[in-house]
């Protein structure tokens, strides 16, 4: 057929902020005539399109340089295919960028003779306790941030571990303290970790950081965060929910008027997650256990944060198309196919997940490597409040 059509369908485009860190992805719609010597795109703002995917009932995909006043060099080709296919948010490469960030910052603040110290404490010899503490470790050596190891045998009395504690709230060259989980069984958890001063509880967590993170500041005369500049905010924020906003701004996802679903509600993840996404002015909804109908109210998500802790529970058809997706799950599950006999996987159906929803962060490589580059943010921010 050599006479022209034209199309009007919705796409999502990769494109990069003046930050070359920062992919942005946008929603927006176009419209399309082609004829077989030209094509023709209207309303589309000259941007840098890396890629440029769009469904309807027939697919097309292009790709794009930015040319002012207008985009040329177009590829164009038809495909029969599903071409929705979601892009990972790499938290390896973004968390680097971030650690990057604040490596320089520790390079100015040394200059000025200061220099940002995380304290931690490790108590019994749970290997993955112990390989989590040498990676937060090795990750403040990597931004010139000073470490200090306390560790102690099982057997170690609460006395002991909240004299250290004190000592460690007075010290002026520790900005935070990190106490690794899980405590044995014998020492209250929250005794020690509400010992921590609200100042260097670097991980988010002391009841006076909730109830911070829980004032919206709406009534007249309150003082206004600024919620898109989370290193800005004075006071600490759980490092998990921190770095899954962290993964959505630097992955170019609106959040504001934006449905988002958070599937669980603990302390660490889910309920301050909620609230950060509440601070970017999105509708919020939190399901669990209890919930009814949880795939109805999933499927109606243009974000879905799934922290649950159930290994693959989340489904495909559970997602709305194009939605995006940050899995904070990490289980593991029996392989026999894998070198260890088991394979990591999250909450979401990765596999599945990836042909219907917009973007998705993969386990590992999404989340947790987040959580480390905001203990340091935070690490970092205790020194400049200091």
């Amino acid at each position: 057929d050599t006479s022209p059509r034209s199309l009007h369908i919705p796409f999502i485009a990769t494109a990069l902020t003046p930050t070359p860190h920062r992919p942005i992805i946008t929603e927006r719609s176009v419209s399309i005539e082609v004829s077989p010597t030209t094509i023709k795109i209207f309303r589309l703002k000259p941007a840098l399109l890396t890629s440029l995917a769009a469904t309807s009932s027939r697919a097309f995909v292009f790709s794009a340089r930015r040319s002012p006043p207008a985009v040329r060099n177009i590829a164009f080709q038809q495909v029969t295919s599903r071409s929705m296919v979601a892009t990972d948010i790499d938290g390896k490469a973004i968390a680097a960028a971030i650690r990057k960030e604040i490596k320089d910052e520790v390079t100015a603040l040394k200059d000025q003779n200061k220099v940002p110290g995380l304290a931690v404490i490790l108590v019994g010899s749970r290997r993955d306790s112990q390989t989590y503490v040498r990676m937060k470790k090795k990750a403040c050596e990597e931004c010139g941030i000073a470490s200090f190891g306390f560790d102690y045998d099982e057997s170690v009395t609460q006395e002991e571990l909240l004299a250290k504690i004190a000592e460690l709230n007075a010290d002026p060259n520790v900005h935070g303290i990190l106490v690794q989980l899980p405590l044995p069984a014998h020492l209250d958890e929250n005794a020690v970790l509400d010992a921590v001063h609200v100042s260097k509880d670097v991980d988010g967590l002391h009841p006076l950081n909730t109830a911070s993170l829980c004032s919206t500041s709406t009534h007249v005369g309150a003082t206004k965060l600024n919620w898109k500049d989370l290193s800005s905010v004075p006071f600490h924020i759980a490092c998990t929910p921190q770095g899954c906003i962290e993964l959505l701004d630097r992955s170019g996802v609106e959040m504001e008027g934006k449905n988002a679903v958070v599937i669980g509600r603990s302390n660490l993840v889910g309920m301050p997650v909620a609230m950060l996404l509440m601070h970017r002015n999105a509708t919020v909804t939190i399901v669990h256990s209890r919930s009814q109908n949880v795939p109805d109210i999933v499927k109606k998500a243009d974000i879905v944060v799934a922290a649950v802790g159930r290994a693959e529970m989340v489904k495909a058809d559970w997602l709305r198309e194009g939605s995006v997706v940050i899995d904070v799950g990490i289980n593991s599950v029996d392989d026999p196919e894998a070198k260890r006999g088991y394979r990591l996987v999250g909450d979401v159906d990765y596999a599945s997940a990836k042909e219907v929803v917009g973007m998705i962060t993969p386990v590992p490589g999404g989340v947790g490597p987040m959580t480390i580059a905001m203990l340091l943010r935070n690490t970092l921010n205790g020194c400049r409040r200091a």
